[in-house]
């Protein structure tokens, strides 16, 4: 056993015993983690990006292979966070991570970039309630026109529901874990029976002709083009499965049963976005349908299948799919900050624990205060942020699979790390060619330009921060190790 499996056994059994510093509650329970993950998956995009996206450039059939190659990478890339989970069970994740494998230099940027990805989904999913709101029942919160920021409207009725959302969910995260917890699996059924009644009700529609599934790869690009477009996108599509090692630290159950968690959250998220893109194509002849420019393309099928009554189903799965989305990525950000507040890399008040309910609370109230920000906006503008959300996920999981394959390069005789090198290896080529689809001129899955310009920004505010960290940059080597849980690594990137 290596230094570093040593060292993960003790602080393992430190964190049971309670003697760790600033110690977070552990009572997450496996089905609370499972719940997490795949609420984190599906968000609203599930219901959107159908009739915006993935039937236009890949078809049925396209999306549906897109959607399972993604699957099948991040499988790849989760076997990495299954190693690594367990041998640095503490909130942080691939904060973490990349330390242990590159250093201080290489763990602020992933943390930077993952904490982007992170705190941008949170009022996304918060603004998806105006948006899904304009099409269920229009004009109902769109009261109070204030201004239009790049063609959306801002309404203070969306404004208010929006921000009492996340002040709702924020509050409850401070409760405590445990309610969390029960929260999570609420929705996560919500989310996962909606989808699988609408599909069924649809598979027994009287209106339904399986015909309009032809074509089934999209008219305007080529088949490759048109697959590969939306597996780009793969590391939004599927981010929230990276969300279980930011609550290693709160699990009340051995970690080394993360991955399977992992690997179910990721069966059941790809299904559940074939399952809706599919159902959206059968009912109506697709590429004819979609040149009318329907407002919704998922919600007008469900109309025309079920109803008043499906549409009542469809609000049930996106509300909890929107709710829990915020949920779970208030919970990640909150213990990525928390991570970085322990190494220096944050101020201080970032680790604060609270005294009764042991959840990092200034941490949650400062992912609150940055998402309020968000409804006054506006939804389009807020799009150009959340586009870079691949690439902060993309950069999270190369820097979990790179330091799981230099952990087998320094210990090649340890079994586990040896039967994951191959996955270690190619989840970081994996997740390097979705940086170069996101990021080459010319690919069918490039940034747009405003996307560009708020990612050269962001990355310009992290160099500046890091610049401006003394503590972070300066602590010894050996402090810093102990402060991350990890006394046996020394050295510098």
């Amino acid at each position: 056993m290596n230094t570093f499996d040593i060292k993960a056994m003790g602080l393992y059994n430190e964190f049971i015993e309670g003697k760790t510093m600033d110690n977070l509650k552990r009572d997450l329970s496996e089905l609370d983690v499972w719940s997490l993950a795949l609420g984190a998956i599906i968000g609203w995009g599930c219901f959107v990006l159908p009739g915006n996206k993935f039937l236009n450039d890949a078809g049925p059939l396209g999306t549906a292979i897109a959607l399972s190659i993604g699957a099948i990478i991040m499988i790849f890339i989760a076997r990495s966070y299954g190693v690594l989970i367990h041998r640095f069970p503490v909130a942080g994740g691939e904060f973490t991570y990349a330390y242990v494998g590159f250093k201080r230099k290489h763990a602020f940027f992933a943390a930077w970039m993952l904490g982007l990805s992170y705190l941008s989904i949170v009022p996304l999913n918060a603004t998806a309630l105006g948006l899904i709101s304009r099409y269920m029942f229009p004009g109902v919160i769109q009261v109070g026109y204030l201004y239009t920021v790049a063609g959306w409207d801002v309404y203070l009725g969306e404004i208010f529901v929006s921000s009492l959302t996340l002040i709702l969910l924020t509050l409850a995260n401070i409760r405590g874990v445990k309610l969390f917890g029960n929260l999570a699996k609420f929705l996560a059924f919500g989310l996962s029976g909606g989808i699988v009644v609408l599909f069924i009700l649809t598979l027994f529609s009287p209106n339904v002709d399986f015909n309009n599934l032809q074509p089934l790869f999209s008219p305007h690009k080529s088949m490759w083009a048109g697959i590969l477009s939306i597996v780009a996108i793969a590391p939004w599509a599927f981010v929230g499965f990276d969300t279980i090692p930011q609550a290693s630290e709160e699990f009340k159950f051995n970690p080394k049963k993360s991955y399977r968690l992992m690997l179910i959250s990721i069966i059941i998220g790809a299904l559940m976005y074939i399952l809706v893109n599919t159902m959206t194509a059968m009912v109506f002849p697709w590429v004819e349908y979609l040149q009318t420019q329907p407002h919704w393309a998922t919600g007008e099928a469900v109309e025309m299948v079920a109803g008043k009554f499906g549409l009542f189903i469809l609000g049930i799965a996106i509300l909890s799919a929107i709710l829990s989305g915020i949920n779970g990525f208030l919970l990640a950000t909150s213990r990525l900050f928390l991570g970085m507040a322990r190494t220096y890399a944050l101020p201080k008040p970032f680790g604060t624990i609270h005294p009764v309910h042991k959840t990092p609370s200034f941490a949650l109230l400062f992912v609150l205060a940055i998402s309020l920000i968000a409804p006054w906006v506006g939804r389009a503008a807020l799009l150009w942020i959340v586009d870079m959300a691949s690439i902060g996920a993309a950069i999270g999981y190369f820097y979990t699979s790179a330091t799981a394959f230099v952990l087998y390069l320094r210990d090649k005789n340890n079994v586990e790390l040896r039967k994951n090198a191959p996955f270690a290896f190619l989840g970081s080529l994996f997740s390097i060619g979705f940086a170069v689809l996101l990021l080459m001129p010319g690919s069918p899955a490039v940034l747009s330009t405003p996307s560009l310009i708020a990612l050269l920004v962001w990355v310009l505010m992290g160099l500046g921060f890091y610049l401006s960290s003394k503590d972070y940059r300066k602590v010894s080597d050996t402090e810093l190790a102990k402060n991350f849980g990890l006394e046996d690594i020394h050295g510098d990137a």
